[in-house]
């Protein structure tokens, strides 16, 4: 018998509207150990976006490694596997990959391949033995795939399926994906004893899966992101899935995105915030349940509604008599209706929390009239609406007309390659500190 806990999406050191959420990190990362070692699980599933972004602040990967090392203290004979992904620096991941292996935690960060072109699978695959040290399973823990790793600008061209493996005679993104998939799966299965289990670990868009309304950025290019679940063959016992932040199945009670565990944006408030527990007797898969993880920072939505409504729901948020640390304040975000400008109306909102023990990060103003995504929002930052948006606004600005397909697929492939030529530095660094 083996039990797995299976989580994703923690996105640590991420920067929300400019505020640190280190204490919501740090309280989720607790949590999580104390549940390992009440449940007595034998496996941590972790699969990617561990940070927010590529380069990490000190603290947010101070969180990370303080927590494997605790882990391994209080459950020595627990194993951790890790993969990268698309928010997270593959080769940052990796890099402390050696003294990890000491503390039975698993990381990897990229794909490799061999001298023949062949993808490595060996270094993909993870034993995951139960409490007396037996093999009863296997992960195949594939980290996100960069497109520069797999098209051959980065990797190499066997990834790519040969012209008779395309129906369409051309390659594209996902079919990579699939089929480097199909390779790690192959080796997979040419490695596991019978009563073994397979589990598969992505970080990756499945066909038919709940996105969230603002705080998923594409996994690569446009709408050419989702793979089909029918890459997962009925062998494999579980699928560990990372990328989307709203727990969900997708077609099968196997096939599992555990979600984000904590709301990472305002969209996110009503989103069922978990881990999910699960236990594989052999080969088969026992019931999957959730876990809730607690919120140590409420994060709430006023409104849409006029300036007196709102004003009646901010009277009845708690006073700061009633909760003097700072750090555990509620996240708000206010939407007012309004229907003509209104100069003081921040100074009244101000007002108004002046003695509630709340933190404004957002204040929205809704006029009439006009496609209110396209005005720009009181006290927006960048970080509120992303590069593609920001794109979009500028291009309707400019031409008056919003930007057709094609310009968005173009802009979408310059992040990415942007991303890639990052991710390629950091791998420059990595090479230049070990020679």
């Amino acid at each position: 018998m083996l039990r797995l806990i299976h989580t994703a999406d923690w996105h640590l050191g991420q920067s929300f509207h400019g505020q640190e959420r280190t204490t919501e990190h740090r309280a989720f990362l607790r949590w999580l150990l104390d549940t390992l070692e009440q449940q007595q699980a034998d496996v941590l599933l972790v699969a990617g976006d561990i940070f927010d972004v590529v380069n990490p602040s000190l603290r947010a990967q101070q969180l990370l490694y303080d927590f494997i090392v605790e882990t391994h203290q209080r459950c020595p004979d627990l194993h951790m596997v890790l993969i990268a992904g698309n928010h997270d620096s593959g080769a940052r991941i990796e890099l402390p990959a050696p003294l990890m292996q000491r503390l039975h935690a698993h990381a990897l960060g990229r794909v490799s391949w061999l001298d023949d072109g062949s993808l490595d699978s060996q270094r993909l695959l993870v034993p995951l033995s139960d409490a007396n040290g037996d093999t009863q399973a296997w992960c195949m823990a594939l980290p996100f795939l960069r497109p520069a790793e797999i098209t051959g600008r980065g990797g190499q061209q066997s990834a790519i399926p040969s012209e008779d493996d395309r129906p369409d005679n051309s390659f594209n993104y996902v079919s990579s994906v699939e089929h480097v998939h199909q390779q790690l799966i192959n080796a997979a299965r040419e490695q596991r004893q019978p009563g073994q289990a397979l589990i598969a670990m992505s970080h990756a868009h499945l066909h038919g899966a709940a996105v969230s309304e603002a705080s998923e950025r594409p996994i690569v290019i446009g709408g050419e992101e989702s793979i089909s679940a029918s890459v997962f063959p009925a062998d494999i016992s579980y699928v560990a899935l990372g990328h989307l932040h709203r727990a969900q199945r997708v077609g099968e009670e196997r096939i599992r995105y555990s979600g984000s565990p904590l709301p990472l944006d305002f969209s996110e408030v009503g989103y069922p915030n978990q881990v999910l527990i699960l236990e594989l007797d052999g080969e088969r898969l026992g019931e999957v349940q959730s876990l809730p993880v607690p919120r140590a920072v409420t994060m709430q939505r006023i409104g849409p509604c006029d300036l007196n409504e709102a004003l009646e729901q901010i009277a009845q948020l708690p006073s700061r008599e009633q909760s003097r640390d700072t750090e555990y304040w509620a996240w708000l975000e206010i939407t007012i209706r309004l229907d003509a400008p209104m100069a003081d109306l921040r100074s009244r909102i101000d007002e108004g929390l002046a003695d509630r023990a709340a933190r404004l990060l957002r204040l929205r103003r809704e006029l009439p009239g006009g496609d209110q995504q396209q005005q720009p929002r009181s006290g927006e930052r960048l970080e509120d609406i992303g590069p593609r948006q920001l794109f979009e606004r500028v291009w309707q600005e400019q031409w008056g007309a919003p930007a057709e397909q094609d310009v968005l697929s173009d802009f979408d492939r310059l992040c990415q390659d942007v991303l890639d030529a990052d991710e390629d530095g950091l791998e420059q660094d990595r090479k230049g500190a070990d020679a």
